[in-house]
């Protein structure tokens, strides 16, 4: 069996989860992993090939993007237009539809694959408010986040100006409403004020009830734990009082880079043009003979 041959991009809380799942999966190989500063490399990955572009490897079938999501269009679009299939976990609701539209043209001209949004959330949670929709066609969905670490948001408080070390915790009032608080260490030289306006002023806060706290040491505070709480109350058909509910606690990285991998995998079985996981055939993503997973879970 040849193996899909796997870039890391990025090798942050992500990257380190996504090359345990490379490892442990029978049909993928690490084609080498893609750092800002390739000559830091950490002892588990001594025996590796550690690059500083995606040019510099070879032979390779798709590569799992780890880098924050502001800057996922621009290595998406590179390796795309180079004949290297990618996936990422794009965490930006609002834009995701923007950046499918922007991906699937470059993915099409250069016959090559993009599955975007592939986490939990956007990802693996969308395709069970897909499942919920065509079961109570009729209804409303919420989804609760948390409590716990949100990765996302994190990188986009440590992008502040201002900002030496930062935490963000997403905290579920019920209904789908969140409460986002966010602890931070301060740079020297900046006021504590103006660095907590400017997250509160950002699109990743704006949106929700944000607190924002100075602390001494963020890394004593850290904890991947997440989770979500999904409900669906809604109507099948003429049948009133449907109420469908989906609950998990995780952690978060390391299930985020597990839904990657299995991405990667489901990239070389569609089409080329961008696609995100509810346009995937859920078993696409799973390893194994088709038939024996039909018998298997059917």
């Amino acid at each position: 069996m040849k193996k899909i041959r796997a870039a890391i991009v990025g090798y942050g809380n992500i990257g380190k989860y996504v090359l345990d799942a490379i490892l442990v999966s029978p049909d993928f190989e690490l084609a080498g992993v893609v750092r800002r500063d390739p000559t830091n490399i950490p002892s588990e990955l001594f025996k590796y090939t550690v690059v500083g572009k995606i040019g510099e490897l070879k032979d390779i079938d798709v590569a799992i993007l780890c880098a924050p999501t502001r800057s996922i269009e621009g290595y998406a679009k590179e390796c795309l237009a180079a004949g290297i299939n990618t996936v990422d976990s794009y965490d930006i609701h609002g834009g995701i539809v923007n950046l499918r539209r922007e991906l699937d043209a470059v993915a099409k001209a250069n016959n090559t694959v993009a599955i975007i949004s592939a986490g939990w959330d956007p990802g693996t949670d969308s395709i069970v408010r897909s499942m919920m929709e065509f079961m109570a066609p009729k209804g409303v969905t919420y989804t609760n986040f948390g409590p716990g670490m949100s990765m996302g948001h994190t990188v986009a408080v440590k992008a502040i100006k201002g900002v030496k070390a930062a935490l963000s915790m997403t905290i579920p009032l019920g209904t789908g409403i969140h409460r986002r608080m966010v602890y931070i260490e301060i740079e020297n030289g900046y006021d504590f004020a103006d660095v907590a306006a400017a997250i509160k002023a950002d699109d990743y806060f704006v949106h929700d009830e944000t607190h924002v706290m100075q602390v001494e040491c963020v890394e004593s505070l850290k904890d991947m734990g997440h989770g979500v709480s999904m409900a669906r109350k809604g109507v099948s058909g003429l049948a009133q009082n449907q109420l469908l509910e989906f609950n998990m606690k995780i952690n978060n990285p390391a299930l985020t880079a597990q839904v990657l991998v299995a991405s990667a995998r489901a990239t070389l079985k569609q089409k080329p043009g961008a696609y995100t996981m509810i346009e995937v055939p859920v078993i696409d993503f799973i390893y194994g003979d088709k038939e024996a997973l039909i018998k298997k879970l059917v």
